[in-house]
């Protein structure tokens, strides 16, 4: 290969390997000494920036449509391939399969553009070994703003995923041990202390038909409202219905109360024609309810609309409002907010909230189906 296209081909590692022989070569080539100062000075810069970059992070070049052309060898130590190995293949040959089409998809169509793009990716090295990067692509265009080169810059990140998907898997558990106790004290109060009061109630209307004191018609109507009491908080911290019907007849009967204690109408939209697994019942459940709350609170509303839809793979769960609304920066990271997005994370779905100042509100859960 000549000296010609061995520079075309690595441009970057020829400015580093080279650049004391061109600092040399510039002095018999160049007149002028003031612009070979600051020549020299741009080289060595380069050189310089070039070296710390290669030493903090992962680097990679590729060509327009995605050949690489030069490597660090931080690239080669992660992945697990000689410099060989690399060149002119493609970024596939370290793909992990982790990420769907249509995540490389945006990918491409975000730099191709001339954008740069941020994200983390799973890759797999040689050994089959899966390492995380944390990965900043930034495209270099052309005079027409034609991307011609590009360059990655990664950093390893695999201990932290680690640690956010124990922390993810932790309160998943959290999560479903609390809904265990819910249902447990759910249960406790409807069936041990909300039948003996039911059976107390019993025994005081036969008293009061039978002409005893008036006194205990006062304590009867106390007995019932205690009664009801109970039922609203064994209600509130799981209703019974979502364990024996399933998601639609629960947020039916939720609706219709949220409607009297509220006063404000929902138009209830579903279409499942079967039930999903519990775990994603309660998650649908627990959304509608904290979104709801959240409609009752702070959106100023009469109307909202509440959807629960099956699309063959995933389901999806829609609260709208058209409410007053919220700007990004007024968001938050409220426990509601944080409470449905945990929930999400638990049955690998995705939650979004999109409101506009005087546009009203939108809270989309999306769960995959096989997430059961």
């Amino acid at each position: 290969m000549s000296e010609r296209s061995s520079q075309e081909r690595y441009p970057s590692e020829n400015i580093a390997e080279n650049v004391d022989s061109l600092l040399e070569r510039l002095d018999g080539q160049i007149a002028d000494p003031a612009f070979r100062d600051v020549l020299k000075r741009s080289l060595k810069q380069l050189a310089d920036v070039k070296f710390a970059l290669d030493e903090a992070s992962i680097v990679a070049v590729t060509d327009r449509k995605g050949t690489i052309q030069y490597v660090n060898d931080k690239f080669c130590k992660i992945s697990g391939y000689s410099r060989e190995e690399l060149i002119g293949q493609d970024h596939r040959l370290v793909n992990s399969g982790c990420h769907g089409k249509a995540f490389m998809r945006d990918l491409w169509s975000s730099i191709s553009s001339g954008h740069v793009w941020q994200g983390e990716i799973k890759n797999r090295s040689k050994n089959g070994g899966e390492y995380w990067v944390d990965t900043t692509i930034v495209p270099f265009v052309d005079a027409e703003g034609r991307p011609y080169q590009y360059l990655a810059i990664r950093h390893e990140v695999t201990q932290l995923k680690q640690t956010e998907e124990q922390l993810q898997s932790m309160m998943a558990q959290m999560m479903q041990i609390q809904e265990e106790e819910r249902r447990r004290f759910s249960r406790d109060l409807h069936d041990g202390i909300g039948q003996s009061l039911f059976s107390l109630k019993i025994t005081l209307d036969r008293m009061i038909s039978e002409g005893a004191d008036k006194g205990l018609e006062n304590l009867g109507r106390e007995v019932s409202q205690l009664m009801a009491e109970v039922r609203g908080l064994a209600w509130e911290l799981r209703p019974s219905v979502l364990d024996d019907l399933g998601i639609v007849p629960a947020l039916r009967t939720y609706i219709e109360n949220y409607e009297q204690h509220y006063g404000i109408r929902v138009h209830f939209d579903c279409n499942l024609r079967k039930r999903p697994n519990l775990l994603i019942e309660t998650t649908i459940y627990r959304v509608v309810q904290e979104a709801l709350t959240n409609v009752a609170k702070y959106a100023d509303v009469f109307e909202a609309c509440v959807a629960v839809r099956d699309h063959g793979d995933h389901l999806e769960a829609v609260v709208e409002d058209r409410g007053i609304g919220f700007s990004r920066e007024k968001k938050g990271r409220g426990v509601g907010l944080f409470s449905m997005e945990e929930r999400a994370r638990a049955v690998a779905g995705e939650l979004r909230v999109r409101s506009q100042p005087g546009e009203g509100t939108a809270v989309k859960l999306k769960v995959p189906i096989k997430a059961g």
